[in-house]
């Protein structure tokens, strides 16, 4: 769910707004419609592909990339960086079990923000500059799309032209810590997305139809440094890592994930019954429980001081029925991979650290114009 073709974006809705300003943006969305994606991302104020389209627009990519003489490789992993004179010289790529050197003066390492094993290679070459960076850690909320579309379209919901109704909403609280909405998937699901095993983590996703009977949203609390617990360039991965342990432990150790009413959540009580207007749809399938068990009391209290307030915001935000399925770790990379102005790594040259996994982007089109960005720096160094 974290790698190969199209990266996690494949399977969270294909959301393409962004809140960068850059020329470079309607390049990409004019790229995706070119290969598939639907017409009205090119107008539409909050485009988004639909993830059971986005596959077969990145796999047209793909085939352009070959026929114009490039190479894409699958089950293949970069397990070294060359280097040589504080410069790139290759890296070294094992598919399958067999390992090759490939020789380059450049590397644009968009690796993605799951990439632990990256990271952790990095790390150990000490070449590579990295630091921790705050990211926002929280869990998937999911209402009845209906109740959704109800606050946002009043008398007007259900008609057939306006689709399932969105929202996104933040709120800054007295402890300093924010809570907002991300990734929100109108009529979509909650999706699993761990990526090691003994682990469970959620995401969301909607169809092109967003048609499914529930909307949900990453409801995230932002997390800093400070909350890591050291001061190591990997002490985020680590604090990830522990809660998604925790989380299949308390899911009961099938890949299950943890599962609170909002009602319990905002009463301090576990939930041992999810017979509700709300029906979970994350598979294989959830346990209810209490958050607390799996999220630091820290978190757990900004959420629902949160949904408290949004829910003065959008009328059912705090319906007690709507559900939290646990966790959402991978908003964001937890780790920055410096560069300079360039974009280039400033103790060795040729080496680009680039999109969301390196720390400098936040999202499909943020990260593509990120990619053009540094390929135009190793054009210019090329000439």
């Amino acid at each position: 769910m974290q790698f190969g073709e199209g990266g996690a974006g494949t399977f969270s809705d294909g959301k393409l707004n962004t809140g960068t300003k850059d020329e470079r943006i309607f390049f990409v969305l004019q790229t995706l419609c070119e290969h598939g994606a639907p017409e009205d991302i090119l107008f539409d104020a909050k485009p988004h592909v639909g993830t059971d389209k986005l596959p077969q627009t990145v796999r047209a990519i793909r085939e352009e990339i070959k026929s114009l003489g490039g190479e894409v490789r699958f089950n293949t992993q970069m397990t070294d960086l060359l280097v040589k004179n504080n410069a790139v010289c290759g890296v070294v790529a094992e598919t399958n079990g067999v390992n090759e050197t490939i020789e380059t003066a450049h590397v644009i390492l968009a690796i993605g923000h799951s990439a632990r094993d990256t990271f952790k290679m990095l790390f150990e070459k000490s070449c590579v500059p990295m630091e921790p960076k705050p990211f926002s850690v929280g869990a998937r909320i999911e209402h009845r799309a209906e109740t959704i579309d109800r606050a946002q379209y009043g008398d007007f919901a259900g008609a057939p032209a306006l689709g399932a109704a969105d929202y996104k909403l933040n709120v800054h609280l007295e402890n300093g810590r924010g809570v907002y909405t991300f990734c929100m998937c109108p009529g979509g699901y909650v999706v699993g997305a761990a990526s090691e095993t003994g682990s469970v983590v959620t995401n969301g996703m909607s169809e092109y139809a967003r048609d499914g009977q529930n909307s949900n949203a990453a409801l995230l609390v932002g997390i800093t440094p400070e909350d890591f617990g050291s001061a190591h360039p990997l002490a985020g991965i680590a604090f990830q890592r522990k809660i998604e342990r925790t989380a299949f432990e308390a899911g009961g150790g099938a890949y299950s994930a943890p599962c609170q009413r909002v009602g319990d959540l905002l009463e301090n009580r576990a939930t041992t019954a999810l017979n509700g207007s709300v029906q979970p749809t994350y598979r294989p399938g959830v346990v209810p429980g209490d958050l607390r068990d799996v999220l630091p009391d820290y978190i757990c209290d900004s959420m629902a001081e949160g949904i408290r307030r949004m829910g003065r915001r959008l009328r059912g935000f705090d319906d007690p029925d709507a559900l939290l399925t646990a966790p959402e770790t991978r908003s964001s990379s937890p780790v920055r991979i410096l560069r300079n102005e360039t974009r280039e790594c400033p103790t060795v040259r040729g080496l680009f650290p680039c999109g969301e996994g390196a720390g400098y982007a936040g999202g499909i089109t943020s990260a593509a114009v990120d990619g053009l960005r540094c390929a135009e720096e190793i054009l210019k160094q090329s000439l």
